[in-house]
């Protein structure tokens, strides 16, 4: 049997769009920050400083560091990817990439190219949220932050907010 290494949320599982927007009470807005209510324990980084063309080590760090994180938190299960008003998905991060050997690569960018994109533990504990109007993203969960923070905050630098309120400038 083949497996693959994600697809596409449908039927009953879009329902997690409103499980997620009543869990975090999930407010989309070009202009009202955050986006989400953001829990104890989060970090929100600005985007502002990296430039989200192929080839950007920031960009590419971010990414890797994210995405080793979700691996090493499943192990051989699932989290879910959201992308605001399209096709989202369950991804079992495991069976992703490397892209060059045959391996599929993740279906999204944990870096908001004009909607919201948000990876998410099946039960909430801990994912990521793009906001692509603020250019910010927030990771939350302890599980989550004590894997990535550090390496998020070398390549990200600036600190919005942290568990929700707003960082001293």
């Amino acid at each position: 049997m083949v497996t693959k290494a994600y697809r596409e949320l449908t039927g009953d599982e879009k329902e997690v769009w409103d499980y997620f927007s009543k869990v975090f009470d999930f407010r989309p807005s070009m202009h009202r920050f955050p986006a989400i209510f953001e829990p104890v324990p989060s970090v929100t980084w600005s985007l502002s400083s990296l430039d989200d063309e192929p080839g950007d080590d920031r960009l590419d760090g971010l990414v890797r560091v994210l995405h080793a994180g979700f691996t090493t938190l499943v192990g051989e299960g699932s989290i879910l990817c959201l992308d605001w008003q399209h096709p989202s998905y369950r991804v079992w991060p495991s069976l992703i990439g490397p892209e060059n050997i045959g391996r599929p690569g993740w279906p999204l960018s944990p870096y908001p190219d004009g909607d919201y994109f948000i990876y998410l533990a099946e039960d909430l504990r801990f994912g990521t949220l793009g906001h692509p109007w603020e250019l910010s993203l927030c990771a939350f969960g302890s599980d989550l932050l004590n894997l990535v923070e550090a390496d998020l905050h070398d390549t990200l630098g600036k600190v919005i907010r942290r568990d929700g309120r707003q960082e001293a400038a």
